[in-house]
């Protein structure tokens, strides 16, 4: 079965429903290998997806390498600028330095024009000038870049995103652990034509069910360095859940799961079941996760029950956790 299509916002490309997440094969979770990521590149292609999201800091270069090195006609493919600086400040998202990335992605993905740039979370105060926004023009009117977009930590910075015209997707943390989204930013983006990129549809593994209290991480792998957010947002981590909260909310919708199915095409699913997520994006490091993960486009629609189940799941167990910090 063919994964679905939507159109991306307003930029007249439509993209499949279900995405690639190529933070994993640049780094930041364990060791890596190139032939393997590129495996699973080519099965997602294979597969139906069109869409491909990366960052010129995974790996530093290297994930956006692989995937220029894999792309294919009529893939999308989305990168991200802005965390290559020391430290985040507004005065940081120059023009110097935007053309300087922007040019540097442009490389590395082997194009003349991206097809989407995004802001990689940046300073909460940048949403309060116009100053980058009108950079951001210039370089589509430049040709480096088609579109671009933000990603977003928190929904106040994604509602302040969305009063500037040109942006035509907003990245966020949405996935059975992090719903509130739904409630407070989907609205406004659809009223808008803004797409929703929904990241870390996974909770950085947990949602696969097969992460415990005792499971142990490389050291270079951000469940283990970033835990209580040394290095970035904790959101980034495990949605920023405590995992004996999440093992027991996992427990919980293991029992929800359809035979033949497992719990991770459940919780894409469940993202597939929200009109307004444009493209939800799991990573993936292998062909055989590429398969488990995009086969949850044949999964049929979650009735009611399930649904309320998924709702009341968080009530119980993640709402106190999460709800209110992003």
């Amino acid at each position: 079965m063919p994964i679905p299509a939507n159109p991306l916002g307003r930029t007249g490309h439509d993209v499949s429903r279900l995405g690639f997440g190529a933070w994993a094969i640049g780094g930041a979770w364990g060791a890596t290998d190139d032939g393997a990521s590129l495996a699973a590149l080519e099965h997602a292609m294979d597969l139906g997806v069109t869409f491909i999201d990366t960052a010129d800091v995974y790996g530093d270069g290297h994930s956006e390498a692989l995937v220029g090195r894999a792309r294919r006609p009529g893939v999308f493919v989305a990168t991200k600028a802005g965390r290559r600086l020391p430290k985040q400040t507004v005065a940081g998202y120059s023009r110097d330095n935007l053309v300087s990335w922007v040019d540097r992605s442009r490389r590395q993905l082997g194009v003349e024009t991206l097809d989407l740039l995004q802001l990689h979370c940046p300073p909460t105060d940048l949403y309060r000038s116009d100053h980058v926004f009108r950079i951001l023009d210039d370089l589509v009117r430049d040709g480096r870049i088609r579109h671009y977009g933000v990603s977003v930590e928190r929904i106040d910075e994604a509602v302040l995103a969305l009063q500037y015209p040109g942006v035509q997707s907003i990245q966020i943390i949405f996935n059975l652990f992090r719903q509130r989204p739904a409630e407070e930013l989907f609205p406004a983006a659809r009223a808008r034509g803004v797409a929703i990129i929904a990241r870390v549809p996974l909770a950085s593994g947990l949602l696969s069910g097969r992460i415990t209290p005792d499971t142990t991480f490389p050291a270079d792998d951000h469940r283990t360095f970033n835990r209580r957010g040394e290095a970035f947002d904790v959101g980034e981590t495990f949605s920023g859940v405590p995992l004996d909260a999440a093992v027991l909310a996992v427990e919980a919708l293991r029992r929800l799961v359809p035979p033949g199915a497992t719990l991770a095409q459940l919780a894409l699913r469940w993202i597939l079941m929200h009109d307004a997520v444009t493209v939800a994006i799991p990573g993936c490091r292998t062909a055989g996760q590429a398969a488990e993960n995009f086969a949850a486009a044949a999964l049929p629609p979650l009735d009611a029950g399930t649904m309320d189940t998924c709702r009341t799941t968080y009530d119980r167990y993640i709402r106190a956790h999460a709800h209110h910090r992003w």
